[in-house]
Order: C-alpha cells, then sequence, then structure tokens
C-alpha cells in the first residue's frame, strides 16, 4: 500500500470510528511502525484533517451531540479522578480541559471520555506516563468543556462539584 492510501484509510477509520484509535492499533492494521503513522497523523493534519489527539488515540471531532457547557475548576491532581467520574456519572461527556498560560495563553487538551471506563483509562495513562495535569500550571485553576444530554445533567455536574468543592464560581 502506498503511503497516500494509507493516509486516506487512516482518515476513513477515524471518520468512521465511534472511539479514539491508538496509533499502535493503526501501526498494526498497516503493518508499518507506530512513527510512521504519527507522521501520517501530523501530514494529515497538515493538510487539513481535523484529527485530535486524546489520551486514548486519535479521534476526528464531530460536532459533539447534546449542550455545550463549561465549568471552572480547581483542585489538587489526586482529586482529578473523583471531578472526572463526577462529570461522567451526570452523563456528560467531558471534551476537553483548558487552561491559561501566562506565556502559551490558552492550552487545550482533548479528552473525549464519556464513563468511568474512559476515566480510569485516562488515569493508568497519566501514571505510566509519569505525567501531571495541565492544571499544575495553573495552580489547579481549569475549565473543562461537555457535552451535556441536557440542562439538568448540566445542573447536576455543578452539584456534584460544588459537593467537592471544586466547582470555581463568580
Amino acid at each position: 500500500m502506498r503511503a497516500e492510501e494509507r493516509r486516506q484509510a487512516i482518515q476513513d477509520i477515524l471518520q468512521h470510528s465511534p472511539q479514539p484509535v491508538s496509533a499502535g492499533t493503526l501501526a498494526a492494521r498497516f503493518s508499518v511502525s507506530r512513527q510512521i503513522i504519527v507522521g501520517d497523523v501530523a501530514l494529515l493534519r497538515a493538510a487539513g484533517a481535523d484529527i485530535s489527539a486524546t489520551p486514548r488515540g486519535y479521534v476526528i471531532q464531530k460536532f459533539p451531540s447534546g449542550l455545550i457547557r463549561q465549568v471552572a475548576c480547581r483542585h489538587n491532581g489526586a482529586e482529578m479522578e473523583t471531578e472526572l467520574n463526577a462529570m461522567v456519572d451526570q452523563g456528560c461527556t467531558v471534551l476537553d480541559v483548558i487552561v491559561d498560560h501566562p506565556i502559551y495563553g490558552q492550552l487545550t487538551g482533548p479528552l473525549q471520555l464519556s464513563s468511568r471506563y474512559d476515566v480510569a483509562q485516562f488515569i493508568v495513562r497519566c501514571a505510566q506516563a509519569d505525567a501531571q495535569p495541565l492544571s499544575n500550571l495553573t495552580e489547579g485553576i481549569h475549565l473543562h468543556t461537555l457535552s451535556c444530554p441536557n440542562e439538568d445533567a448540566f445542573r447536576r455536574v455543578q452539584s456534584a462539584l460544588r459537593e467537592m468543592g471544586v466547582l470555581l464560581e463568580g
């Protein structure tokens, strides 16, 4: 298979996949190295493909269904799993995390977490990579963009985060 054909196939797979697809999975499918896939995705992005890297793999961002809302939070890294579970437990998808960096401005990390399983996998990846959350750059202050099925689900998220003491409110 030629490189151009492989890149088109990668884009097709990501377009039709209901969940993120890892570089390792794509590498195995096309019998190439993970680094070849990383390069292919970089070239697809440079050509205009809206491919994001999430903690669980690559996705082509689809227009999220439901209401799009944001919550502002502040907590330490130890509370991250509980915070994320509080949001997915209410039926919302955590689309991303956003911090305001003093040098780079707004930094956004795509998450695409919809269930406790997704959250658990994210936490495992953080531990395995010995990586720190973006919120460590801003003394724990960050935003999450949520896709919620309805306004009531969003209010439940706010209530759960308020009870935890992590919701920033004006």
